[in-house]
């Protein structure tokens, strides 16, 4: 089978996995990079069959000539592996040539979250002096109260959530479904929302949060209104709206919650995804430590 045909299988099956658009995008850019590069090595359209271990060691030596760092060198590695499980998985190939292969190390890149005074100050700023007002503290409510990402705000409707039980029934990545605590701020905001709802003349009676226009908000929409108030609090580069869910998990663990708990209510398929959290909180902690312990500040 030739190489361009093997991806595009690959990256039909990655699709049909529901995986998010930029996780799809930076594989597809990855694979066409490593296709080019085989193609420019053979000097003909690769096949499959053709594409040895010493290939493989060709490419990654290139990449470490052009000095990326360990992430981006294990990100590259990372979708080669998969592609070639994939392929003897499906006997295109007739063995796995990145078996074995050892990822470079790196440190964990931790995630900007907010601490709890901005949390607090962002969820006031919207107030409740009109509609859109309402809306947007809804929207900030629900996120940190249940750690949602954008995708998900997007298509939530107002049957998935249990007021007299306080939960709230989600399909999160892949389809996966996970049931996760909504706090009393978040019901009460989104009720005061729901009560004026119809003002904006909703075209769909399903979507909870809809735009001036009545149509449903889209992700992108929903990250535009957020960043906006984002910026008014966040005293660091790098906070996006999922700062917010960052900080709903990090927020949890310092306060003792279970990671086990936190990992499911963020709907992670993966523990070691969740504890990146638990790095977040031993830094903040080492800080705090440096900052205020007698002994440590005598040494200063």
């Amino acid at each position: 089978m030739k190489l361009k045909n093997a991806i595009e299988k690959y990256l039909d099956y990655l699709r049909a996995r529901d995986l998010a658009e930029n996780t799809l995008v930076s594989y597809a850019k990855e694979l066409k990079s490593f296709a080019e590069f085989l193609a420019d090595s053979l000097g003909e359209e690769p096949a499959v069959q053709l594409v040895s271990k010493s290939v493989l060691k060709a490419y990654f030596g290139r990449a470490l000539a052009q000095n990326l760092s360990n992430r981006s060198m294990a990100h590259k590695m990372v979708v080669i592996k998969e592609f070639f499980a994939f392929l003897f998985k499906e006997k295109i190939a007739k063995e796995n040539i990145t078996a074995g292969m050892k990822l470079p190390k790196f440190s964990p890149h931790l995630p900007v979250f907010l601490d709890k005074t901005q949390m607090a100050i962002l969820l006031r700023i919207p107030g409740d002096k009109d509609k859109f007002a309402v809306r947007n503290r809804a929207i900030l409510e629900l996120m940190y109260s249940c750690g949602l990402r954008i995708s998900e705000v997007a298509v939530c409707k107002m049957e998935q959530i249990d007021f007299q039980k306080g939960l709230i029934d989600l399909i999160g990545k892949g389809n996966k479904q996970r049931i996760v605590p909504i706090g009393k701020p978040a019901r009460e905001a989104i009720l005061d929302y729901w009560k004026i709802r119809d003002s904006f003349s909703p075209k769909d009676s399903q979507i909870l949060f809809v735009s001036k226009s009545g149509l449903p908000l889209d992700s992108d929409q929903l990250r535009q209104i957020i960043s906006r108030y984002l910026d008014l609090v966040a005293d660091s580069k790098g906070c996006t709206p999922h700062s917010i869910r960052h900080s709903f998990a990090t927020h949890l663990l310092d306060a003792g919650a279970d990671l086990k708990a936190v990992q499911e209510m963020l709907g992670h398929s993966s523990l070691s995804t969740t504890e990146i959290y638990t790095h977040v909180s031993l830094s903040k902690l080492k800080e705090s430590y440096q900052k205020n312990h007698p002994r440590d500040k005598m040494k200063k």
